[in-house]
């Protein structure tokens, strides 16, 4: 997937309202991360296919009525403020590094998300109740499981962005956790999945 397709990808799902918006962020993302280490330089050319796309297609994987969306250690912002910068249901983007909240707090102000809000803080710390939680490179999903599932409710799906160790990462976390997983592959990525998992208890 290009850029051109990317874009593409955004406006036959979410409208040219929500490309507009996103570039804004995009751009935001391209400024701020010459002052601190955001995204990958690397991918700064690619950001429309390698992280925009990459969060949005999380979005149809969760119910339509999830309540709200939880995103751990959300970084620049990726996937949680593009969630809600394409949907009306509230996100909370958790991160506990200072400096990145306050970007992430800048773009929720620009974007006027009214949705979405950002906790400086770790995920043990968090309290509420999620009907989605994400999280993308942030740890394996057994030690996820752990740090999250104070914040989930018996409806609660944990969608998660994972490289070609998914299916590995899936058979440690089943060794402690009951639940239902399946992997998805990325529309952005052949080498990329994202694992879906639900009715998750602890062994």
């Amino acid at each position: 997937m290009n850029e051109d397709e990317a874009k593409a990808w955004i406006a036959d799902r979410y409208g040219a309202c929500a490309v507009d918006r996103l570039a804004i962020f995009a751009g935001m993302v391209e400024q701020e991360s010459e002052r601190q280490n955001l995204i990958s330089a690397a991918t700064i050319p690619l950001i429309w296919s390698r992280h925009i796309v990459d969060s949005a297609q999380l979005l149809p994987l969760a119910s339509s009525n999830f309540g709200a969306w939880a995103d751990i250690g959300t970084g620049a912002g990726f996937p949680g403020l593009v969630v809600g910068a394409i949907t009306e249901n509230e996100v909370v983007l958790v991160e506990p590094r200072k400096r990145r909240v306050e970007f992430l707090q800048s773009a929720i102000d620009m974007l006027q998300l009214r949705n979405t809000t950002v906790e400086w803080t770790k995920a043990e710390r968090v309290r509420m109740s999620a009907g989605v939680i994400s999280a993308r490179a942030v740890s394996q999903i057994d030690a996820l499981l752990t740090s999250t599932h104070h914040l989930a409710n018996r409806d609660t799906v944990w969608i998660l962005p994972k490289g070609r160790n998914s299916h590995e990462e899936v058979a440690q976390a089943n060794r402690s956790w009951h639940g239902m997983f399946h992997v998805e592959q990325s529309v952005t990525d052949p080498t990329s999945f994202i694992v879906i998992a639900s009715g998750i208890a602890r062994r």
